[in-house]
């Protein structure tokens, strides 16, 4: 169940399922019980009142249902209601004629007594901002200091962009239903969802069929098929070379670090392009990796004319200005995967018209090899200088948002890192990231994933599935290596990863397409 659905795309599961001959009342049922198992499972203190927060929407419909379930359980439940209940509508309505125990206003007040809270006051389809009396409800339970379940999505998250609409409840634990929402995984949205879990309330897989949901948690199941296991015949040279580009001696570390990625990732051979001023230290401090000396573009475009050299990895302490932009222009210029990143992306702030025009120039001319497209991979600030003008002009709702149409407009697939990574391709797939642990912020953690993107590519990895291959890769090599890690660890702890995911992919086949879809035929 990797597929994301926004709210749109949930609402259409629903009326598909509901067209089909399900009643929407047995939806709500089946999410209410899956609410009460939540509540059981947390063991409420002996006497104490489970205090069901319920909206006038379905949200709170499921809440009613959840109420009715635990009374018949023998716990002891109070409904708090959000709106008067004459005005509840549908099936909304016939799950409160249902609930037969007690029912009071849903204010600060009546949440003594709770020693544990049912969120059921908004859910995922919240389109405006919390304010007034439903702010201070959710402040309320906030500082309430009892376990929350919310059902589907913390009241106030937005289940499209993961934003606070305004406040937001921090739950102990969700219960989503049929699948996950971008905001589960979006920050700050993941943030106030705590454990979740997804429960099946009766809506066919079949529906995604027709949906056609374009965004995905990133996974191997999302990429497997394209991914690159060593094969016994194979050799050195069947598995791609890769060069990094080198900065001066004062910043060769990051190029290092992220050859070094690129060996640690499959590629067979990778050269590091040094400039002479930093030969011996690049030399000194590699084995594996080859150095050749590299000055300027015109050294450079002579290296790249061999045209073994399959991808390419720039940016990382290269510098930033006009000789970084000519070494970018050189290698779009051939047939090779290229991936751009810090120093290669703020070298084209000033102009970045110039840098698209080239990257859908090389995507024109290599349309049909998808191992020579080319990856960027901005953190949010560097995306900010790259692509204002899309902030400038367009009202976007969500990360991946901003990375489909930065995706789109340059031609190339967009990395945005964070701990809520995006991966976006120009066709209009994106992919969530969820296994990043906190500690992969330390300088250098880019770098070894450029590398790593740039190690997936020399292999024959289209790009998307290269770049989302290597942000899942980072994640579980920062949770190997673990608290107090550097970046120089992270390449070091790749084998144990690989092993284990070579492992799970030869048990499994490499199977595991997912429902994703272009968004253009």
């Amino acid at each position: 169940m990797i597929e994301l659905l926004t709210i749109a795309e949930m609402a259409e599961a629903d009326r598909l399922t509901i067209a089909s001959g399900v009643a929407g009342i047995k939806l709500m049922e089946n999410a209410g019980r899956a609410v009460a198992d939540a509540v059981v499972r947390q063991c409420p203190r002996n006497g104490s009142t489970v205090g069901v927060v319920a909206g006038p929407g379905n949200n709170g419909g499921d809440g009613f249902i959840a109420a009715q379930v635990l009374a018949e359980r023998g716990l002891s439940v109070r409904v708090l209601l959000f709106g008067e209940r004459g005005r509840l509508k549908g099936d909304t309505a016939e799950a409160a004629r249902r609930w037969q125990g007690q029912t009071v206003a849903a204010t600060p007040d009546a949440l003594d007594g709770c020693g544990l809270i049912v969120d059921a006051l908004f859910g995922a389809g919240l389109d405006r901002p919390i304010e007034g009396a439903a702010a201070a409800m959710i402040v309320a339970m906030n500082e309430s200091g009892v376990p929350i379940i919310a059902a589907d999505l913390p009241s106030g998250i937005n289940g499209t962009s993961g934003a606070v609409m305004g406040a937001a409840v921090m739950a102990t634990e969700t219960v989503t239903f049929f699948r996950r929402k971008p905001g589960h995984l979006l920050l700050p949205g993941r943030l106030h969802c705590g454990n979740v879990h997804v429960v099946d309330i009766g809506i066919p897989a079949s529906v995604l069929d027709r949906i056609r949901p374009r965004i995905s948690v990133n996974c191997p199941q999302l990429w497997a098929g394209q991914f690159k296991i060593p094969s016994i015949d194979g050799h050195k040279y069947s598995r791609g070379h890769a060069v990094v580009v080198s900065g001066g001696i004062a910043s060769t570390g990051a190029a290092r670090l992220a050859a070094r990625a690129a060996l640690r990732a499959g590629a067979g051979l990778v050269t590091l392009a040094s400039p002479r001023e930093a030969l011996a230290v690049n030399a000194a401090a590699s084995t594996a990796v080859m150095v050749r000396p590299v000055d300027g573009v015109g050294e450079l475009a002579a290296l790249l004319a061999d045209r073994r050299l399959n991808a390419i990895v720039l940016g990382p302490g290269g510098g930033v200005g006009p000789a970084m932009q000519e070494m970018v222009q050189a290698a779009l210029s051939g047939e090779r995967g290229v991936v751009l990143d810090a120093d290669a992306l703020t070298s084209f702030a000033p102009a970045p018209e110039t840098l698209f025009d080239a990257i859908r120039g090389k995507l024109s001319v290599n349309a049909s090899h998808v191992s020579h497209e080319t990856v960027l991979t901005p953190h949010e600030r560097e995306f900010s200088y790259l692509f204002r003008q899309l902030s400038e002009h367009i009202d976007f709702t969500s990360k991946y948002d901003h990375a489909l149409a930065a995706a789109a407009v340059s031609g190339a697939t967009v990395l945005l890192k964070g701990p809520d990574t995006v991966v976006a391709s120009p066709d209009g797939r994106a992919a969530i990231a969820e296994n990043a642990p906190p500690c992969l912020a330390t300088a250098g953690s880019g770098d070894v994933l450029a590398g790593l993107v740039g190690g997936l590519l020399a292999q024959g990895m289209p790009a998307f599935e290269a770049a989302c291959a290597a942000v899942w890769l980072h994640g579980e090599m920062g949770n190997e290596a673990g608290p107090g890690l550097i970046a120089e660890d992270l390449a070091e702890v790749l084998p144990q990863i690989y092993r284990r995911l070579f492992a799970d992919l030869r048990r499994s086949g490499r199977s595991g397409a997912a429902h994703m879809h272009p968004s253009v035929p």
